[in-house]
């Protein structure tokens, strides 16, 4: 906008997490991690390079994780270490994920893949597409054992809305875990 010379009046340029956990703080956004509490399902997240190390910096990585935390519960939280902008990229962005250099990209993600092992999370939770589709690959390739999940993924099965055809990238653990049938919806 500044380059073009483009009035922005009062417009505020922010990440969805941030508005996400705003939203969750005002009320306004009812999530809950209920769901989670007998269970004990840990998740971990991968801060995005785009939105945290080159955006937005820590402030907006500790809004992911209050979002996070207020869906599985801050008990079920393992941080990756490091994490938030000294996190490590997980090799999937700026392209490579079409650029057809899969042993570069899987060996380049091998870092991240070996961070969330070590956190021992059952999920990896990934706010950008990018990042989810690389994680998800890296879990597959390495024959690990977490799964990643998209973070509105996560937030739609803690409000009790997420549909039993979406999801494909839970383990059999989520299953079953407060299905919402369409049908049984009021109208």
């Amino acid at each position: 906008m500044r380059k073009f010379g483009i009035d922005t009046g009062d417009l505020e340029i922010a990440s969805i997490y941030q508005y996400y956990a705003k939203w969750i703080r005002e009320g306004r956004l009812v999530v809950n991690s209920d769901w989670n509490k007998d269970l004990k399902i840990k998740f971990t997240a991968q801060d995005p390079c785009q939105i945290v190390r080159k955006s937005y910096g820590d402030p907006v990585a500790d809004d992911l994780r209050f979002v996070i935390k207020s869906v599985v519960g801050e008990e079920n939280f393992i941080d990756m270490t490091p994490n938030k902008s000294n996190n490590f990229c997980c090799g999937g962005g700026g392209g490579t994920l079409q650029a057809g250099y899969h042993e570069q990209r899987r060996e380049f993600g091998r870092i991240k893949h070996e961070q969330i092992v070590a956190t021992d999370a059952d999920y990896c939770i990934t706010a950008c597409h990018n990042c989810h589709a690389q994680v998800h690959d890296l879990s597959e390739f390495y024959e690990a054992k977490y799964h990643a999940v998209h973070l509105w993924t996560i937030m739609a099965l803690s409000m009790g809305i997420l549909g039993p055809n979406e999801r494909e990238y839970l383990g059999e653990d989520l299953q079953e875990v407060n299905v919402f049938h369409p049908e049984q919806a009021e109208m």
